[in-house]
């Protein structure tokens, strides 16, 4: 089952957005409300881990410096 990461929307701009994570299945509704205190909450979409091995960064994969990924074909953009 994956896990979402959550974060309390503050009901003013004193309070701190509090950050948890929850185990649910991919057809689960998101959550709407913090378990502990009620408060209204938003699913927080991160970048994830993501594995690479060894042989997956070849040679010219690395941008130039102050250059971008987009030369180089691995972002997706060319």
């Amino acid at each position: 089952m994956p896990t979402y990461i959550y974060e309390t929307i503050p009901e003013d701009s004193s309070m701190k957005p509090r950050r948890f994570e929850v185990e649910q299945r991919m057809a689960d509704d998101p959550l709407t409300s913090d378990p502990d205190t009620g408060l209204p909450v938003r699913r927080v979409i991160s970048g994830g881990i993501g594995f690479l091995s060894a042989g997956d960064m070849g040679s010219g994969s690395e941008p130039a410096m102050g250059g971008s990924c987009c030369s180089t074909g691995m972002c997706g953009c060319g």
